[in-house]
């Protein structure tokens, strides 16, 4: 039979594009990003360590760990290159990317990029190997052989994920705050496709490619800034992205809660697909737990949970074997991979593969924050880290009670007291508040009466309160990718400009940290005008003074998230001089100082801060 001319050509084109979704000969590694990856052959797993700074291989036939190798600041991705042993790792902090050979454990070259690799990736020759740059929204090119950049790629903004098609001709990217999934050929280095995902999609760290069909998933939370609990505000998602190109390319948004009839899941980290696609598995960060799910071939329902599987504390990564018979899952606050198989889901092994290099304290606070189990919430959505992952901003701006607030990063909290734009809390502990209350519901850390914020303290009271505030206060700032050789000439013209008494920018922001709030001293608020922008504001137009390191990196600005840019913080709504006397400034002066507050932090503040003898808080 004949078919139609117009149905024929439809039928070419989805049997050319399924075709180049064909699976592998054999599995390859490092097709996606995670921070664990297993060598084509199955003989190695390899797995970066955040906080120890290590990477560490074991030998799969026995389960046990052949080394562990310092890399540098917070590794994130790891990819074995090609059919090797050897792997590139993306350390975040130290903005580098390091080879090491799994055999001998040794470091072959490391590689410096401008700011923040998260996600790696491997071409099955080795001949290439792909980085994600969250800032500034880059992919690099890389030849493992010679340790070279290539080419650089525009990935968009923050991107993360990162994922090679089977047939090698496309890179596929995902936004960590927006979760958009965007297309890059190879060949050209363009974007050549895109699909945005909701407004409210955010937090996506990584994404896989199914290996027979045209899909991509990539897992991500919702964050709906209108909602005031819990209940509410964030849901875990995960998208399935139809890589087909046509005129109405779709995306499926699947709830990941209670959907498959089973407990409420919170902060999906990553996933992974079995060899033959049958499977997807999902780890929970939030909850402690990973979802085995069945893929459906209907264009509708995708996913059918197969197993509900408790685990760890804070899983973060998950991979499957290159026969598809084991499963592994990366439970990064007890620092160790635990071993399933896949056919019966049952554990088999438990593999440490470092030591814990965090204090009794830190520890436990960090296992509080990075949980939406009680006691911390009752309903099991949130975690403090739904909004601030590794210390770092969600990039939104949310509609609390007393108006609108832009989640602030928490690098120097330690030192900037008090915290919030309305200066409500003068210790961290103060956020049991939080925690009890409508937003996170919980039973909270103190069985007894509470002081009310700004009162008597709250310091104390409960250890596991003191652990929450010791972890929470602990982050700490990297350099600016922008002052790396030192301030620019437009930086340091723009440092001068910033200290005059011309634009008065210095009298709130100053110290080390450039704010007026400083732990131990009175709080201090500004009324800098942009308070009447906000109709539903409840607490007046004074605000905390911000603390301004790191700020290339943490849009938007201003209390109510309005500012895109540093230079709109400068011009547009900075009516009546009120936020630094800048409206005399000309335009090649605003870009200085713009180039100045880009800079920043371009010296040690904690190393400042002691110089001067500041103290930060005692948790």
């Amino acid at each position: 039979m004949k078919l139609p001319s117009v149905f024929a050509q439809i039928f070419t084109c989805l049997v050319a594009a399924i075709s180049s979704f064909a699976i592998p000969s054999s599995a390859a590694a490092g097709t996606s990003n995670s921070l664990m990856d297993i060598s084509s052959d199955g003989a190695l797993l390899a797995c970066s360590n955040r906080d120890s700074g290590t990477v560490t291989f074991v030998d799969l036939a026995t389960s046990k760990v052949l080394r562990e190798v310092k890399v540098g600041h917070k590794p994130e991705g790891v990819s074995f290159i090609g059919e090797s042993h050897e792997i590139a790792v993306a350390v975040y902090d130290d903005d580098s990317i390091v080879f090491v050979d799994g055999d001998s454990g040794k470091s072959r070259a490391t590689i410096s990029v401008f700011d923040e690799p998260y996600g790696i990736v491997s071409t099955g020759d080795g001949s290439r190997v792909y980085v994600t740059l969250e800032y500034p929204g880059q992919v690099v090119e890389v030849d493992p052989r010679t340790a070279e950049i290539t080419r650089k790629f525009a990935a968009g903004a923050f991107p993360r994920g990162i994922a090679i098609s089977p047939d090698e001709k496309q890179l596929l990217i995902c936004e960590f705050l927006t979760a958009t999934v965007r297309a890059i050929d190879r060949s050209s280095g363009k974007l050549i496709d895109e699909w945005p995902g909701s407004s409210t999609d955010n937090l996506a760290r990584q994404l896989v490619i199914h290996p027979k069909r045209p899909k991509a998933y990539v897992t991500f939370i919702r964050s709906k800034v209108t909602a005031h609990q819990g209940t509410g505000s964030i849901f875990p998602y995960v998208g399935i992205t139809d890589l087909v190109k046509s005129e109405d390319s779709r995306r499926t948004r699947m709830p990941l809660d209670s959907v498959f009839g089973t407990r409420v899941t919170a902060n999906p980290w990553e996933a992974a697909i079995s060899p033959d696609g049958r499977q997807l598995y999902i780890v929970f960060s939030g909850t402690d737990d990973v979802f085995v799910c069945n893929t459906i071939d209907d264009d509708y329902r995708e996913l059918k949970l197969a197993k509900y599987i408790a685990t760890g504390h804070n899983p973060r990564a998950v991979r499957v074997s290159p026969d598809g018979g084991r499963f592994f899952v990366y439970n990064a606050l007890d620092f160790e991979v635990v071993v399933f198989d896949a056919k019966s889901m049952r554990q088999v092994d438990r593999i440490s593969v470092t030591k814990n290099p965090l204090s009794a304290e830190i520890h436990e606070g960090k296992i509080l924050f990075y949980t939406a189990l009680p006691p911390m919430t009752s309903q099991r959505w949130i975690s403090c880290s739904s909004c601030h992952p590794d210390g770092q901003p969600d990039g939104r701006t949310w509609h609390n009670p007393e108006g609108l607030r832009q989640t602030p990063p928490l690098h120097g909290l330690a030192f900037t007291h008090p915290q919030h734009w309305s200066a409500d809390r003068d210790e961290t502990q103060d956020f049991e508040h939080t925690i009890r209350g409508p937003l996170m519901g919980g039973r909270g850390l103190h069985k007894g009466r509470l002081n009310k914020p700004l009162g008597a303290t709250n310091r104390g009271l409960s250890k596991p309160l003191d652990a929450l505030a010791a972890y929470t206060n602990s982050h700490t700032f990297t350099m600016s990718p922008y002052a790396k050789g030192g301030l620019a000439p437009a930086a340091e013209r723009g440092r001068k400009l910033f200290s005059s008494k011309q634009t008065k920018c210095a009298e709130c922001h100053t110290g080390p940290f450039l704010t007026d709030s400083q732990s131990g001293k009175p709080s201090v608020r500004h009324d800098v005008g942009t308070g009447n922008a906000d109709k539903s504001e409840t607490m007046g137009s004074a605000y905390n003074t911000p603390m301004l390191l790191g700020l290339y990196r943490s849009a938007p600005y201003l209390h109510h998230g309005t500012a895109e840019t540093l230079h709109d913080v400068l011009t547009t709504p900075n009516v009546g001089d009120k936020h630094g006397v800048t409206s005399q400034l000309s335009a090649d002066e605003v870009d200085d100082l713009v180039a100045f507050l880009k800079s920043l932090p371009y010296e040690h503040p904690e190393r400042l801060a002691s110089d001067a003898g500041i103290v930060k808080v005692a948790n």
